[in-house]
Formats: C-alpha cells, sequence, structure tokens
C-alpha cells in the first residue's frame, strides 16, 4: 500500500517538476530569510537550508554521475573552459581577501595579548572563526554551484522537460522517477538553490561584536 502511495506521488511530482521545485524552494527559502529575521537557531536554520537545496542537489548530482565523461569532453569549448577558470579565480580572489581580514583579527589578538588579556584570546578567535568559516564555506559551495549548473545545462538544456535531458541508461526502468530527476535538476532551480544557500549560511551564526577595550 505505501508503494502505490509512493509511486502515485512521485507521478503527481514527475508531471511538473520544475513547478513543484521552484514551490518546494520558494517555501523553504521564505522559511529561512523568517528564521534569520527571527533569530532562529543555527541548527535549525542550516536543516532548512539542506532541505532547501537537497532535491534540487541530489537531482543534479544523479544527471551528471551517470553522464559519461566523453560527452562533457564532446561538450567542452574554449569559452567553456576559459569561463569556468575565471570564476574560480574570482573565487579566490574574494577568498585571499578574506585571508587579509583574517591577518587583520588575528592582528587584533596579538594585541590584546600584549595589553595582558591572554584569557580573552581563544574566546575572540573562536568568534573569529564562527564568523570566517562559514563564508569560507559559503564561497566554496557558491563555486561549485556554478561550475555544476554549467555542466548540468549542457547536459540537458534549460527546457523544463527536455526529451533528451539525460542519459539513456539512466532510471531506464522507471519513467516517471527519470521526468523528476530530469525536472528537478534544472540550472536554474540548482543555481538559484544553491546560491541562496550560499548567501545565507553566513547568518547561521550570526553577528559578532568584538569589543576590544
Amino acid at each position: 500500500m505505501a508503494g502505490v502511495a509512493d509511486a502515485r506521488i512521485v507521478g503527481a511530482v514527475a508531471r511538473h517538476p520544475l513547478a513543484w521545485g521552484a514551490a518546494w524552494s520558494t517555501a523553504l527559502g521564505i522559511a529561512t530569510v523568517a528564521g534569520i529575521a527571527a533569530g532562529w537557531p543555527g541548527w535549525l536554520l542550516g536543516a532548512l537550508l539542506t532541505l532547501l537545496v537537497a532535491p534540487s542537489l541530489a537531482a543534479t548530482v544523479t544527471v551528471l554521475h551517470a553522464t559519461p565523461r566523453r560527452r562533457f569532453d564532446e561538450m567542452s569549448s574554449v569559452f567553456g573552459h576559459f569561463l569556468v577558470r575565471y570564476l574560480a579565480l574570482v573565487v579566490g580572489v574574494v577568498a585571499w581577501g578574506l585571508s587579509v581580514v583574517v591577518g587583520a583579527a588575528i592582528s587584533a589578538v596579538i594585541q590584546l595579548a600584549a595589553e595582558g588579556r591572554e584569557d580573552d584570546i581563544v574566546g575572540v578567535g573562536l568568534d573569529i572563526m564562527l564568523v570566517i568559516v562559514p563564508a569560507v564555506v559559503g564561497l566554496l559551495w557558491a563555486a561549485f554551484v556554478i561550475r555544476c549548473a554549467w555542466f548540468v545545462a549542457r547536459v540537458r538544456g534549460w527546457r523544463a522537460a527536455p526529451p533528451a535531458g539525460a542519459p539513456e541508461g539512466m532510471l531506464a526502468g522507471r519513467p516517471a522517477l527519470r521526468r523528476l530527476v530530469v525536472g528537478l535538476s534544472h540550472p536554474a532551480l540548482f543555481g538559484a538553490a544553491g546560491l541562496f544557500v550560499a548567501c545565507a549560511l553566513p547568518a547561521l551564526y550570526g553577528g559578532v561584536e568584538l569589543l576590544l577595550q
């Protein structure tokens, strides 16, 4: 009985997977924004972000994993080659900028030690890490999302239900699930959900004020 119900649910969602995925991501995105504004705990916000991106992430990974490497080699171009590496360079420059901020923070910690406040060093260091680490993770995640969205767009295109949007052998015996996976792997859906998560990651800990007296 449960299997029949699951099949019906998959079949219903598979008819319009992109619409369902967009509605799911939008609803959880609104809940996340409301939670950030209301000061919900970080673990709850993290759970919302995980649920938000999980369907499109799982579908995208499934499509890319089932795509032979030779197909990517056939689709490669000089423009795509340099564009992806340019984006990686931008992310690297931003990460370097964050390292400068970390260096300034370390200088502040050393100043605290010089003023005879050695007990504050560990607390200030942890506060700095809790601010910097989510931001760096968000940047790396954004680079991952952009790269995966680029490749999945080359594999399945931008149509909501492409006629040949995935390798032929992927879920060949389950057409409804195949349509669901291909629909949820839409590059715009995954890109929007993934970049929203990247922007929201620094808010999991919240703001930190370093009072240097």
